[in-house]
């Protein structure tokens, strides 16, 4: 499972708030039977899971949990490689009802305050809710289906703009009174038209399928401004369910006229009692051992590190050994993750079968290249494996290899950052003629350059670790984004296929009515 925390330190409107974003599991629980009351025994234990999860953070201190309903596009994986073959992937309305059966438990337990859905908190206001429509008022998730579509949406209005197809005033004939009286804005001025146009447009692609964004609110909520409670009073009716208001609110509330306090239009007004909030931790960090590794920072990277090591859940044998390795590489973040690979026939090296240089953590031949003595024009000492693996087992020589590959990184942002000619690091001046070389090269890594593909490795390793948004090493940015439109091309997909899912969905109730 892996989930987007943003703690008490973040600002709104993500702070205190929980995204569940993937959630993964393969078909092998035993016993293999039903409960009393019907649903199968594993449903029963991840349903016990996911509770102690939400109640967890609602110990810590989180205020909601917010978790899309979509099952993985036909041929992908979301965390685990290759699952079953006996294993069926969830329509979109049965993995809801999972998750719906679930958080109903939840309720029942007090761990749950109340269940709503994306769509109907923030994008209607209904009965005596005073909150804006506001794209300001939504949680940002990365990956999460509306930051995506927004950004789609602007773009198109952008170019909409640039091209000045819209005539003067189209913006307001584009949202109707009734929609703007719903949203709660007083005008279309300025910069409010444009977010209520796209809070429009937004509303209207994720109403149809506003089941499947839910929104759990793990404590109450105002009804009036609509935010979590986390100290103070709230001040609750006992005559109407689920209506209560903050602090702030019913402060307002009594400095308003007899006829608009709650219920509205209503000629006898209800009494509202006041319940004292047990206030939340002002810290939501979690007080666990934190253990850290590249290759659980994110989906992506841990299923890359079991499709490059072949650790899949096919089959229940190989499931058990791909657990056990992922284990390893979680509680040995200094170990090789990867199995090494010759830099000359650029085949697989096993184990204790091959050389590898004492000076360049990144070059390694297998034994054949090596007794043939073909393309190796390597400077330096090469060191046979068999006669180090005693010492490559050893934490400390490991440690050393990972340490000399961090000064490495350290010396290329230094050399991308140096200007001077008489530089005190003898080993920038290489670093600079990698760079020139990497420029003029015509030859490049697809065609077998050493020097190249040493190159690439490196900026490669950098660009993944890199948090600079002006970074000066070459080609980081263009590795980084490079990334970053892998993963929105993916949730592009993803979107796209519930979009199509939606019209085939219109299409049958048509058909059925019709």
């Amino acid at each position: 499972m892996y989930v987007q925390e943003f703690g008490s330190e973040c600002q709104q409107p993500n702070q205190r708030r929980v995204y569940l974003s993937y959630l993964d599991s393969v078909k092998y629980f035993r016993p293999d039977v039903k409960t009393v009351t019907g649903e199968a025994l594993r449903t029963f234990v991840y349903h016990e899971i996911l509770i102690g999860y939400l109640e967890y953070c609602k110990l810590r201190g989180f205020t909601s949990c917010y978790i899309w309903a979509c099952p993985p596009l036909k041929g992908e994986d979301y965390i685990l490689y290759c699952h079953p073959e006996i294993q069926k992937t969830p329509k979109s309305d049965k993995l809801r009802e999972w998750y719906l059966s679930m958080l109903r438990k939840a309720v029942k337990e007090n761990v749950v305050v109340a269940l709503t859905n994306l769509y109907d908190h923030f994008f209607v206001s209904t009965g005596e809710c005073k909150a804006k429509v506001t794209a300001a008022r939504l949680p940002y998730f990365d990956g999460d289906y509306w930051p995506g579509a927004a950004e789609d949406m602007i773009y198109q209005l952008q170019q909409e703009d640039g091209m000045k197809q819209h005539k003067k005033g189209a913006t307001k004939r584009a949202i109707t009174k009734r929609a703007l009286k719903a949203s709660g804005q007083a005008d279309l001025s300025g910069n409010a038209s444009r977010d209520l146009l796209l809070m429009h447009k937004l509303g209207e692609m994720i109403s149809p399928m506003k089941e499947d964004f839910i929104m759990v609110h793990l404590q109450h909520a105002c009804s009036h401004c609509c935010i979590l409670m986390v100290s103070g009073n709230r001040w609750v009716c006992k005559q109407c369910k689920n209506f209560q208001l903050c602090d702030k609110c019913y402060e307002s509330e009594q400095k308003h006229e007899y006829r608009d306090r709650h219920p509205i239009n209503q000629m006898d007004k209800h009494v509202l009692y006041l319940v004292e909030i047990n206030d939340l931790p002002v810290d939501t960090k979690d007080k666990d051992e934190f253990l850290e590794s590249e290759f659980f920072d994110t989906r992506q990277a841990f299923l890359s590190l079991c499709q490059g090591n072949h650790y899949q859940y096919d089959t229940l044998r190989r499931a058990k050994h791909s657990s056990m390795m992922i284990l390893y590489h979680l509680h040995n973040p200094t170990a090789p993750a990867f199995v090494t690979t010759c830099n000359v026939c650029q085949h697989d090296i096993e184990a204790g079968q091959g050389w590898h240089c004492e000076t360049c953590p990144d070059y390694d031949v297998c034994n054949a290249c090596y007794k043939k003595e073909v393309g190796i024009s390597h400077p330096h000492k090469l060191t046979n494996q068999l006669s180090n693996e005693r010492d490559a087992q050893n934490k400390e020589a490991r440690q050393f290899r990972v340490q000399q590959l961090r000064k490495m990184l350290d010396l290329l942002v230094h050399a991308s950052q140096c200007r001077s000619p008489n530089c005190q690091y003898s080993n920038c001046r290489k670093v600079k003629g990698l760079f020139r070389h990497g420029m003029l090269c015509k030859i490049r890594a697809s065609g077998g350059c050493a020097l190249c593909k040493k190159m690439w490795y490196l900026l490669q390793l950098h660009s993944r670790a890199c948090k600079e948004s002006q970074c000066t090493v070459p080609r980081c940015r263009d590795l980084t984004e490079h990334i970053r439109r892998l993963q929105q091309q993916s949730d592009s997909r993803r979107r796209a296929a519930v979009m199509e899912m939606m019209r085939q969905r219109a299409a049958e109730v048509a058909g059925n009515s019709g």
